[in-house]
């Protein structure tokens, strides 16, 4: 959209905070970089150029606005519904894998080689892996600066700096202050409950409805992993350096985050995947102003817009998952994963208490007895094979999945059928046009609706609502009377 100048002037005039994180405002006379909903008076337009993203804003020698933070803005919705090269390294980069791995540990994820990323990354984004993760561990520093007393040192290791003396110059450079200043200028901090925990705010655009997303995470909790609990999302995440925990509670304009980490490195990472699970970077308006051109589905849109499809943070733990729930209740496929929760989950400590384990890593549960699973012979077949493919490498799910050929992997194995496959595709691997016509939910709301029942017709019918199926979906969940769909009291 940065290409646009006109687009993009309106939008800043208009103030238009859709747009925060689609594009950058850099600002010619003070050398400033803005979001399109900053709340000074807008420069005039000779003034002003366009950026794809915070680091080629940084790149050019401009400085974050101290107004409107645009390094806290939500992250741009295109590398959420797009499968190519670009987006797929976003949602690794996001992801830190470039602060693990390097830029060949992120190329020889993708498939391709360093050079052809780099060119890549900077021919759309104007900054190349290591810009982009540079912006990325800035905006950690900052959230870590503002938000904890931690010294700073201990902050810029956790933040993924390789020396203070970068860390110093890198903030100074990005916010033109240096990081004591940066920290006395941040509000006081509140004190919180539990010792040890970030209190942070995830953004997002809005509208967003958290009942099906909320309700749908709730009703499905694992005892021991997740929990609904005064009014908040709690469960464990297992990180690259150790665990965590996060309770997610809904405001109206911001998700509240709290975090207990047992490695601060973890923190970006941990971020990235919370507002994955959430689906937070959606573009809400966009979705639902395409939904909205079927009449069958304007209504629901109007009702209660900006649905968000509740996803994971682990997407192989979501695989295993979705075998479960194959042909069973939700509170049966519950039972399950708990079983093997307390059998071959890792324990970790919960300072709130109510929170026990990990959900199994795929090497623990290809380690098991298949006798011991209470479920049909030939879902133990698919539940093993599962568990072997990923424990061994043979199948990898992660955010640089490619979509169609991830799908074609997941079909050939045995008891994958396309019910399996394309709810691993809409909340696992994130596609935002997965569609599930063979859903037993979507076939009867189908039917109330007037809409075909058959999963062919209805998949023949579903074409005015791509690429956005995934939220028609959410749309006609909600039809229904299932927990799923209700924010917990």
């Amino acid at each position: 959209m940065h290409t646009d100048t006109e687009r993009c002037v309106r939008a800043v005039r208009s103030k238009d905070a859709r747009f925060d994180g689609w594009f950058f405002t850099a600002v010619l006379t003070t050398g400033i970089y803005c979001r399109p909903s900053c709340p000074v008076v807008p420069p005039k337009p000779e003034n002003m150029v366009f950026h794809p993203s915070a680091a080629a804003c940084q790149q050019a020698g401009f400085r974050a606005c101290k107004r409107c933070r645009p390094d806290t803005s939500p992250g741009s919705p295109e590398w959420n519904q797009r499968a190519d090269l670009v987006a797929r390294a976003m949602r690794l980069i996001a992801d830190g894998v470039v602060d693990r791995e390097g830029v060949p540990g992120l190329a020889g994820r993708l498939g391709y080689s360093t050079r052809q990323v780099e060119r890549q990354l900077l021919a759309e984004l104007g900054a190349g892996p290591l810009a982009l993760a540079r912006a990325q561990r800035a905006q950690t520093a900052r959230l870590l600066i503002e938000t904890t007393a931690l010294p700073m040192a201990q902050i810029a290791f956790a933040a993924g700096f390789a020396s203070i003396r970068t860390f110093n110059d890198t903030v100074r450079e990005v916010f033109a202050l240096p990081p004591g200043e940066l920290r006395a200028r941040a509000p006081k901090r509140q004190g919180t409950s539990t010792p040890g925990a970030l209190s942070l705010r995830l953004p997002f655009r809005a509208p967003l409805n958290p009942d099906n997303l909320f309700g749908h995470l709730a009703a499905t909790a694992v005892p021991g992993v997740e929990e609904w609990r005064d009014g908040s999302y709690r469960r464990t995440l297992r990180l690259p350096y150790g665990h965590g925990v996060v309770a997610l509670t809904p405001g109206p304009d911001h998700i509240a985050c709290r975090l207990t980490l047992s490695d601060l490195r973890d923190l970006t990472v941990a971020i990235s995947r919370c507002r994955r699970l959430l689906d937070l970077d959606a573009d809400p308006v966009a979705i639902d102003d395409q939904l909205r051109t079927d009449p069958v589905l304007a209504p629901l849109v109007d009702k209660a817009p900006g649905r968000r499809v509740p996803r994971t943070v682990d997407e192989a733990e979501f695989a295993v998952r979705a075998v479960l729930g194959q042909q069973v209740s939700t509170a049966a496929a519950r039972t399950h994963a708990a079983r093997l929760v307390t059998a071959y989950g890792e324990p970790v400590e919960d300072p709130e208490g109510g929170l026990t384990h990990l959900f199994p890593a795929p090497e623990a549960l290809a380690a098991l007895d298949p006798g011991t699973l209470a479920m049909p012979r030939t879902r133990r077949t698919t539940f093993t094979t599962l568990v072997r493919a990923l424990a061994d490498g043979d199948l990898h799910l992660g955010v640089e999945s490619d979509w169609p050929r991830t799908q074609e992997r997941l079909l050939a194995l045995p008891g994958f059928g396309p019910w399996t496959v394309d709810v691993i595709a809409m909340r696992a691997l994130g596609d935002p046009d997965a569609f599930l016509p063979t859903d037993l939910g979507i076939r009867r709301a189908a039917r109330e609706l007037g809409l075909p029942s058959t999963p062919a017709a209805l998949t023949a019918r579903a074409g005015v609502w791509r690429p956005w199926r995934a939220y028609a979906v959410q749309y006609l969940w909600a039809t229904d009377s299932h927990p799923i769909n209700f924010l917990p009291v």
